[in-house]
């Protein structure tokens, strides 16, 4: 059920009705079925795969958390007994056993999620070995991806892990722990929420206040029109240059490079919207996803403001483990002696970056594409801390490391690297791209925007317009509300005035949405991962 259906907004229409009529303590209930039904519209055999993922995630956080009961209840029996070694031994034995189960339930769903998502990828590759000694190809499973299965995967995993580490404790309603794991606002393209966040407000009995509603449905709203007038407007271009890169290529690589990262963070964004919106409106708090992504002055800065939700998850579950886990800590000890502390402390360091972002970029998609994608985002930001110290040394000579103008170069330049790394998500080839890249330095074609050429990618003077108008107006917005919430002020503006503006937002989408005869209504991008 797309987001951008009638289908869906007489969904979201009839469950907001009946979850205002509904009684608190209820609610949440009544969330789980409309979301189980929400997810069962994906296909009913997908409904088997998020069960396994609930089910299992819910007996392992049962078992771990019962070690946690039995380790607080054996230390109060036995306070005055216990030697401090003995305490130390008991925990040790206590962790060895949670970890065990945390490691099987790691490796069950994560495998799951791994056989569906990327055995054929993993085929793909053997075959090519395959094929230069002549033998006969494996034959590709071709399973169908379930819906938000990255998504609902993590989310849920991650909160195995925080029951492990004693975080938060074992949720003992499993149709509780089904609703945190489906919630279908954010089971599509996420964002991944931690279970003792969203469960205040998830399963909370406040009564649904105007104010909630008002809010959640103006930020649907606005995701609508990022959506329906900007994306996917601009990608209509983007398909025309993508699917013909021998002709598209030069300045056109620049082209693509600016309208999709528009077209990302309007599509992605805009989808965020709708899904923090709908949460808000049913009484669900969820988290920011986005923190004004396009003022960062690194790509490290970027990734804290992009998609924040997967990086601390990344972070925290994957990064510092690897980081400081006994391979490593061994590793650093090894180098330090070997070659000094200096690059011995930072290759761990460096080894867990690389290796973290590969599984970012795999987490995207399986093809080369999104692992070079993901190569490319890590080694800048180790060159960047490599370079860390000769930067300082320049700016404690040359004094420009505060300057406005230093400022909005670090902004641009930022820009720019992440633009020629993210058309990787256009060209799905990696030899495409290289060549694509390639034409910059040796045909750039400059002439083809004065003949005219950017008019002939699908889209008219007014479709440009259009989209500029709208990316206008979000830049406006976003500096208007960067300290505060634009909802909050709109509210202590007289009534007739917020009217008035939402209905302009609302007639915009509506008029100049990209939509009508002929229209393929676009998935949003995201949930492809």
């Amino acid at each position: 059920m797309l987001f951008t259906s009638y289908g869906f907004l007489l969904f979201i229409a009839i469950l907001l009705g009946l979850c205002i009529v509904c009684p608190g303590k209820h609610r949440w209930k009544l969330l789980l079925i409309a979301s189980l039904f929400f997810y069962a519209m994906s296909g009913l055999r997908y409904l088997i795969y998020i069960a396994v993922t609930i089910l299992s995630s819910y007996g392992t956080a049962q078992i771990i958390g019962n070690f946690h009961i039995k380790q607080e209840q054996y230390f109060a029996a036995n306070s005055e007994t216990l030697s401090r070694d003995d305490k130390k031994q008991y925990r040790a034995k206590n962790k060895a056993a949670r970890m065990r189960w945390l490691v099987l339930c790691l490796l069950f769903n994560l495998g799951i999620l791994a056989t569906v998502k990327y055995a054929d990828f993993a085929i793909l590759n053997i075959n090519v070995f395959i094929e230069m000694f002549g033998g006969e190809d494996i034959a590709f499973f071709r399973f169908a991806l379930p819906l938000g299965i990255s998504f609902y995967t993590f989310q849920t995993m991650g909160y195995v892990v925080d029951v492990y580490r004693g975080a938060v404790p074992a949720e003992k309603n499993p149709l509780r722990l089904a609703l945190f794991t489906s919630f279908f606002p954010q089971v599509i393209q996420g964002p991944i929420s931690r279970f003792d966040d969203l469960s205040q407000t998830l399963f909370s009995d406040h009564k649904i206040t105007a104010n909630e509603i008002t809010f959640g449905l103006q930020r649907v709203v606005l995701g609508f029109f990022k959506k329906l007038v900007i994306a996917d407007r601009l990608m209509i271009a983007l398909r025309v240059i993508s699917s013909n890169p021998d002709e598209y290529h030069g300045v056109f690589v620049i082209y693509a490079a600016l309208l999709f990262a528009i077209a990302l963070y309007a599509d992605f964004t805009g989808g965020i919207d709708i899904t923090i919106g709908i949460a808000e409106a049913l009484g669900v708090k969820i988290k920011e996803n986005f923190n004004r992504p396009f003022y960062a002055t690194s790509i490290a800065d970027f990734w804290r403001r992009w998609h924040i939700t997967m990086g601390t998850w990344f972070r925290d579950y994957m990064y510092y483990p690897l980081l400081t886990s006994k391979p490593m800590t061994k590793l650093s000890k090894v180098t330090r002696k070997a070659i000094g502390d200096g690059f011995g402390k930072r290759l761990p360091i460096y080894i867990t970056t690389i290796t973290i972002w590969i599984t970012i970029g795999l987490w995207h998609g399986s093809s080369w594409n999104f692992v070079l994608w993901g190569l490319f985002n890590g080694f800048i930001i180790i060159i960047s801390e490599e370079l860390s110290p000769i930067y300082e040394k320049f700016h404690d000579k040359v004094k420009i490391g505060q300057t406005v103008a230093y400022h909005a170069f670090k902004i641009i330049r930022t820009f720019c690297l992440l633009g020629l790394i993210r058309i990787l998500y256009i060209y799905s080839d990696v030899g495409t791209y290289f060549r694509a890249i390639g034409t910059l330095l040796t045909d750039l074609q400059l002439n083809k925007i004065a003949e005219g050429d950017l008019m002939h990618l699908g889209l008219t003077l007014a479709d440009y317009i259009i989209a500029a108008t709208g990316v206008v107006f979000l830049i406006i917005i976003g500096q208007i509300g960067k300290t505060t919430d634009i909802r909050e002020i709109l509210q202590n503006r007289p009534k007739l005035l917020r009217y008035l503006i939402v209905l302009v937002l609302v007639f915009a989408t509506l008029i100049f949405g990209t939509y009508g005869t002929g229209y393929d209504a676009a998935q949003f991008i995201y949930n492809q991962f």
